[in-house]
């Protein structure tokens, strides 16, 4: 193949995207809706919508049976202008997914009231074995080209996704030739302590030579401490902060093109975050209202961090007898250290005979294979038909890092699935989409002891035997779309997510002496199935999204605190249900307005009668959620954009825990300077001061309350410049 001819193939597969970046500099269109699909420049003809990576039919967005919400670049740089949070930037972009806990740590960071499964082109990141609520801090989002959401449980990647998947695209080269990025960032409080000062760099090289093309990037973030909005310094989280922190990420790419249909590549990702040691939490007082804070001084113990590298090589064939064949084999190393706490937990004598507390860390290893052949064309151009194989082994474990004891005992998760999914059009106006997902898993513990945390005699040191549960799971998703007119699309979906429980927790919370691994009903998978129907509606420069979902579980999962301070899995049968809105309009070419709104509600099974008879809290739901958003291109070099978030208050069955709402404003400003351009931005514009939404909604133990009472971040500035040459 001629150079040409791969070089003007590569064009015309990126030339959707290319289309969106014409747009002015903080304009764009949250896809998801019919408004969203790219259109040709010229004769009025469409392009073929942006292909979804994360669909394993590969299909088009706004053409799929279940809501989809992609992310462009240009809105993730959006959103970095005013917040280098990653969760952050998922809340404010994503319907349906929890306030950001502005924390290292993400437990109750849900989508739709359940697990994410977060991947790096299709690499699971997510560790749901021992869910440490690390794995959306895996890549930092200089790397990101888009992101893909797919709401709602799917089993099209196994297992994780019982509440949606979320898949980072990671960067492709910019074309043919050298070309080159280079930002810097700078971020401090609106009273600019010298603590609260941060910066970002980051720099990207990519580039295509004949038969290769390759991204070479890095970036490295340091951050100060936060304060609120009564320029107090933000609690210090010993499960992990992103506070007072640093981290890299390192990122590289190569691919080879074998000829016009068949491409090779290889990337490697490894990102580390690395908490500093300078300052330890201040006690807050929930009764009186008085936030958890922090102060200078040498906390206990090692630093906490993140460190996660990811490796993928991947072999398409886009014409391989007729059908196109995608392969990937792929690892994951995860890494997460928790701060040491004081609150009597995990006890050891050193040397001189004096107690100290030991910290404990997570440790997660990955290897994978995904292999998926398609055939479309059938049925006289109407039947797609898609298969294949995927191939799992995790090996998960959670140990005390000053002792070298195990918290959790190394746990061996195997899983084997087999896929078919079938996509027919009926009609020109209506389609089918079908599959079924055979799931074979097995669950490898050898015999254990529970570790002595220093509390009573009945929950130390149990003896637990080993055993190897397996499940055989068949999940099942069926869809239909359908084009009423040319501005309006129908769709109705069922589809099925298959999770594990946080087995760490089970096992590590065995109280009862005599029990084994094979018969603890709380190791039983939990099934998630999900109805939705909606509608997309599109005039000219209007856009409108409708969804309705019912999201059920018969043996579902609801994390519940003691008074000592530790977390219990419960298992319990679980019913949410919720609406989403979002919409858009062009009010002219150079001004924008975009609204989503959210509703979500949920009881669980507390009494095991089979109803559900209780409210979920915070730690899975959502608050309803108003979002407005406005953005401007003023003239060829500045432009601006304006967006509030309102968090409704809310109300559980608890008497102790009670949301009270808050709304937040975050606006910022974009300038293209002769050589570069220039951004400011501003988060929490009003600098109001509040207590975050995890902080008011989940219910905490005697233990934990008055150290996990955070207030959000206060208003601060992130000035920023980029160029690319």
């Amino acid at each position: 193949m001629s150079m040409p001819q791969r070089q003007r193939r590569s064009r015309l597969r990126l030339l959707p995207l290319a289309l969106c970046s014409t747009l002015p500099a903080t304009v764009f269109a949250q896809a998801g809706t019919a408004a969203d699909a790219p259109q040709a420049a010229t004769g009025g003809n469409e392009l073929n919508p942006l292909v979804i990576t994360a669909t394993r039919n590969r299909s088009s967005a706004g053409e799929t049976p279940q809501k989809v919400t992609i992310i462009s670049r240009e809105q993730i740089e959006q959103q970095l202008a005013i917040t280098q949070d990653p969760s952050q930037v998922l809340s404010n972009l994503i319907p349906s997914y929890s306030p950001s806990r502005q924390k290292l740590n993400n437990t109750g960071e849900t989508f739709r009231g359940r697990s994410v499964l977060f991947m790096i082109d299709g690499v699971p990141q997510s560790n749901p074995l021992r869910d440490g609520g690390r794995d959306s801090y895996a890549i930092d989002l200089s790397m990101v080209e888009r992101i893909e959401v797919i709401h709602g449980a799917s089993a099209e990647h196994g297992l994780g996704a019982t509440g949606g998947i979320i898949n980072y695209v990671t960067k492709k080269p910019d074309g043919a030739g050298i070309r080159q990025h280079v930002g810097i960032s700078l971020t401090s409080d609106d009273d600019f302590e010298s603590e609260g000062f941060g910066h970002k760099l980051d720099y990207r090289l990519s580039g295509q030579q004949g038969d290769w093309d390759y991204v070479v990037a890095a970036s490295r973030q340091e951050r100060g401490v936060f304060y609120d909005g009564n320029d107090e310094p933000v609690g210090i989280a010993y499960h992990g902060e992103i506070q007072n922190s640093e981290s890299y990420d390192l990122l590289a790419k190569a691919g080879y093109w074998i000829d016009e249909d068949q491409n090779l590549e290889l990337s490697l990702n490894h990102f580390d975050l690395d908490i500093n040691d300078d300052y330890v939490p201040v006690s807050g007082d929930r009764s009186a209202g008085i936030a958890t804070s922090a102060r200078k001084g040498n906390p206990d113990g090692d630093p906490g961090y993140n460190e996660v590298t990811t490796a993928r090589l991947s072999y398409s064939h886009a014409d391989w007898y007729g059908n196109s064949v995608d392969a990937q084999l792929y690892t994951q190393r995860f890494r997460a250290q928790f701060g040491a706490t004081g609150l009597g937990s995990f006890p050891y004598q050193d040397s001189a005979g004096n107690t100290l507390y030991d910290q404990t860390r997570n440790e997660s290893d990955k290897v994978g294979a995904k292999f998926t052949l398609s055939r479309d064309g059938l049925l006289n151009d109407r039947l797609t038909l898609t298969t294949g194989l995927d191939l799992l082994q995790d090996e998960t474990q959670q140990v005390l890092v000053q002792t070298g004891r195990q918290y959790v005992p190394e746990s061996q998760f195997r899983n084997v699935a087999a896929f078919l999914q079938g996509d027919v059009d009926l009609t020109d106006s209506l389609s089918l989409h079908a599959g079924v997902r055979q799931e074979h898993a097995k669950l490898s513990v050898d015999d254990y002891s529970t570790v002595d945390r220093g509390t009573s005699v009945e929950n130390d040191l149990v003896s637990v035997d080993g055993g190897n549960p397996d499940f055989d799971e068949t999940l099942f998703n069926a869809g239909i779309v359908y084009q009423a007119t040319d501005w309006a699309q129908l769709y109705a979906n069922y589809s099925e997510g298959f999770g594990m429980p946080d087995v760490g927790r089970v096992l590590r919370g065995v109280s009862t002496p005599g029990q084994d691994v094979d018969t603890l009903i709380d190791l039983s998978p939990i099934v998630t199935d999900n109805r939705e129907i909606g509608a997309r509606f599109n005039w000219d420069r209007y856009g409108l999204e409708l969804s309705y979902y019912e999201s059920n579980s018969d043996l579902g999962q609801r994390i519940q605190p003691d008074d000592a301070g530790n977390y219990r899995v419960q298992r319990e049968k679980t019913e949410i249900q919720g609406f989403e809105i979002t919409g858009e309009t062009r009010v002219s070419d150079a001004h924008q307005l975009r609204l989503s709104y959210t509703h979500a509600e949920g009881e669980s099974d507390t009494d095991g009668d089979g109803s559900v008879d209780t409210k979920l809290t915070g730690r899975d739901l959502a608050p309803d959620t108003l979002k407005l958003a406005w953005s401007a291109a003023w003239n060829d070099k500045l432009s601006s954009h304006l967006q509030y978030s309102y968090y409704r208050d809310r109300s559980f069955d608890d008497p102790a825990i009670e949301f009270d709402g808050y709304g937040l404003i975050d606006a910022s400003l974009a300038y293209r300077l002769p050589v570069g351009r220039a951004s400011l931005g501003v988060e929490n514009l009003t600098d109001k001061d509040y207590f975050t939404y995890y902080s008011q909604s989940f219910p905490q133990s005697s233990a934990l309350e008055d150290d996990l009472y955070f207030k959000g971040r206060g208003r601060t500035l992130t000035l920023s410049y980029q160029l690319d040459f």
